[in-house]
Parts: C-alpha cells; structure tokens; sequence
C-alpha cells in the first residue's frame, strides 16, 4: 500500500491514547481519520492524546457515522477485555468491511472459550473479506507466541512454563486498580468474590494457543485462586514510568498487587504452566519462558517487558499483516505460521 493506513481508533481510553500518541510521533505509515469514544466525545482528538495541537477530528459516541464515513482501512480497536462485551463492536466493523486489530484479551485465541463465538467472527470477516486478530504484549506475545516461537528449536517438548514477574509501580492508575494496589487485604477479598477484580486476563487464552501449536489435546484448563500480595514495606507508586507524578502510597500489611497462576493439565499433570506476579514491591522483573524437552530451554529477559508501551508497538506492527492476511480471525498462532512460512 503506497499511501498511509488510514486508521480509526475505537476506545481513546488510556490504551488508545497511548497508541494514538505513537502514531502522531512517528507516522509508522498509519493516518487517524476517526475517533470514537464515550468519555471523550465531542473533544478534538488532538486535545485528547495531548500534542499539544489539534488534528480536525472530533471524536464521536456514535459508531456508525464514523465506520461508515470516514473511509478507513483499520480499526485499532481497544475497549475492553472480554469477547461477549465488545463482539457488537467487532460485528460493526466487520460489516462495514473494515479490518481490525484488537486488545480484546480473549480475542487472542477465543476457540477454546468461546468456539461458537469465534466462528461467528470468523464467517463475519470471510464474507466481507476481512481480517480480525486480538494481540498485545500479554496475551499476544510474552505468555504465548515467545513460547511457541522458541519450541520451533525443540525435537520434543515435554512441559512449558511461563513467569511473568512485573513490577506495577509505574502502570497507569486503572491498572494498578485492577490488582488491588494500596487495598486492605478484607476489601480485596471483597472484590475477588464479587469478581470486580478476578486476575489476569488471558491465561486461558495463552495456554489454549500454546497447546494448539504444539498439537496438544489437553483435558482441561484450570486458573488457580487469584492471590493477593500483602506488602511487606511502605511503597511509593506513580501515574507513569517517568515518576513525576505520586500516585499511591502502600503501607505494609496493604495489598502491593497479585499473582494469578493457570494451568493446562494433561491426566491431572500441569503440561502448561503460566504465572503472573504483577505488584509494587517487585524489585528484580523479568519474564522467563521454560520448556522441558530436546533441547530443554530457559529464556529471561531481565527488567521484564512493560505491558502498556510495548502493547502499542506490537498492534501497531501487527496492522500491515492482518491487512495483508487471508480473511477470517485470526490469531498471533497463524502470524507466526505465516512467518515461518
């Protein structure tokens, strides 16, 4: 394509802002030409990703007049992580034959939860001869595709183990929310039995996708209790990376974050097994993927990876593939066999 991907951004949340700031900075060959948002509607785009200039786009609450006017190629679509809530949206897009890459964390590889979902997703984008695909960091690349990237090396795979040690201090206050940051230990039970925080998202997806590209038939998969990590010091956390702005102070005995474990288990043996640590106290990050099998491989990657930033970078890079690819959904399973191709 010689000309620039005209893209519209649904959700200008603090994902989409972030995405759509990276667009404005370097290009990457993509052009915003709409906007839709419920918080944000009525504002310039500009004047919400904060660069300090106007773009000439309002955003809009209303879907239809932007995916059916604004002659996109893309939606970068980042609203919510669960498939039944923001299938409509998905629906939308795909019939007004538009492709899409999503943040939906159980877009990533819906076949196991939802089959009859995907495939209603999948007949969508084959008739109006698009594409649709979930990534991310996580799920999307750490938990899932690195692993199975790395068993294309492997004679045989035995077991896959995947850590994700995440420092939280410096994510966005809705995330540091979301894992219980600065809670008592009783309301933070409070909110895992009324599932107002239930872990992480994505688990289930990453460990279905890694069974289905090494040809596993797994008897089930179980997320284990979502754990909360009481803190064990007075902790500073900030509104971002660049600590400029405090944010929470988390005194000891208070929740600092959580660990969620899933495992995909094979006669009651764990073949696949994926930890997410995410709290304020964290002092040595990192994510590591090990697989028992011929040859057996232990891979860390030291500081960890950051979730938010490097989630835009991935979506971006995606977009030129999923416009490229066959029609139907997608997933990061197919990329890498395409690649590999």
């Amino acid at each position: 394509m010689d000309r620039k991907i005209r893209a519209i951004l649904y959700g200008v949340g603090p994902l989409g802002t972030k995405i759509g700031r990276a667009i404005e900075a370097k290009g990457n060959g993509l052009q915003i030409v709409g906007a839709i948002d419920l918080t944000n509607a009525g504002k310039d785009v500009g004047e919400v990703l904060g660069i300090g200039r106007k773009l000439g786009i309002a955003i809009t609450d209303d879907a239809d007049s932007v995916i059916g006017r604004a002659g996109a190629d893309v939606v970068i679509h980042a609203t919510s992580s669960r498939l039944p809530d923001v299938l409509p949206q998905l629906a939308q897009c795909l019939r007004a034959k538009l492709d899409i890459v999503s943040s939906c964390e159980e877009l990533s590889y819906p076949h196991y939860k939802y089959p009859e979902l995907a495939q209603k997703l999948d007949d969508m984008a084959r008739s109006s001869g698009v594409t649709v695909m979930g990534t991310g960091i996580n799920p999307g690349f750490l938990m899932d595709s690195l692993p199975i990237f790395l068993t294309g090396i492997c004679q045989q795979v035995k077991s896959v183990s995947v850590t994700r040690m995440m420092y939280s201090g410096t994510r966005r206050p809705s995330y540091q929310k979301k894992i219980g940051t600065g809670m008592s230990p009783e309301i933070f039970s409070q909110m895992i039995r009324e599932k107002k925080i239930t872990g992480h998202v994505g688990l289930v997806e990453s460990i279905a996708m890694i069974a289905s590209a090494l040809g596993w038939r797994l008897d089930t998969i179980v997320e284990l209790p979502v754990e909360g990590v009481l803190s064990d010091r007075q902790t500073q956390t900030w509104t971002d990376p660049s600590k400029n702005d405090k944010h929470l102070i988390v005194r000891p005995g208070q929740i600092a974050g959580l660990r969620s474990v899933a495992e995909g288990r094979l006669r009651d043996k764990p073949l696949i097994t994926l930890e997410f640590v995410s709290h304020a106290n964290v002092q040595n990050p990192y994510d590591s993927v090990q697989i028992d099998g011929t040859p057996s491989i232990n891979q860390r990657i030291e500081g960890g990876v950051h979730g938010d930033s490097e989630t835009v970078s991935i979506m971006i890079n995606s977009i030129p593939r999923v416009i490229a690819a066959r029609p139907g959904l997608r997933t990061m399973k197919d990329d890498l066999a395409a690649c590999a191709a």
